[in-house]
């Protein structure tokens, strides 16, 4: 009996063990979607702080020449503002593309966020980034559900 118990201890050591070694790397997380979540975020938190400005000049080129800031302030405000404060946000997923309906071929991301707001307990937050030229992750779209 001592033995069994032994062999079966020294069976789920190594199991965990095994378990450990290979999934480090199963859940090393690609640098390219830790850069792009890492933008949508440092962006997000600019938008939670109602700084409309900020978020605008934040944002990538795509997204400025399609939305001059006045535009862009205007928009905040009407929809973003009334939400009041972010109570708690969570990431879905991330995905790339090349190909975004409407836009050049490039290189794409769509960050998806679960978020509760004091005034919309359950929404969707969908920002989408370009890599720009210079290799950086840029906010070029912004959509709250």
């Amino acid at each position: 009996m001592r033995r069994v118990v032994l062999a079966r201890l020294l069976l789920a050591f190594a199991i965990l063990w095994l378990a450990l070694l290979v999934g480090s790397d199963a859940l090393a997380q690609d640098p390219n979607a830790t850069a792009a979540q890492k933008v949508a975020r440092d962006w997000l938190a600019v938008t939670d702080r109602g700084d409309a400005k900020a978020s605008w000049n934040a944002a990538g080129k795509r997204f400025q020449a399609a939305l001059p800031a006045a535009r862009w302030a205007a928009a905040f405000n009407r929809v973003r503002q009334p939400l009041g404060v972010v109570i708690s946000r969570s990431m879905i997923s991330t995905r790339f593309a090349k190909n975004l309906r409407g836009m050049p071929e490039g290189n794409y991301s769509l960050v998806v966020f679960r978020t509760s707001f004091a005034n919309k307990t359950e929404a969707r937050e969908v920002v989408t980034l370009e890599r720009e030229p210079d290799g950086a992750w840029r906010v070029i779209g912004y959509v709250i559900s």
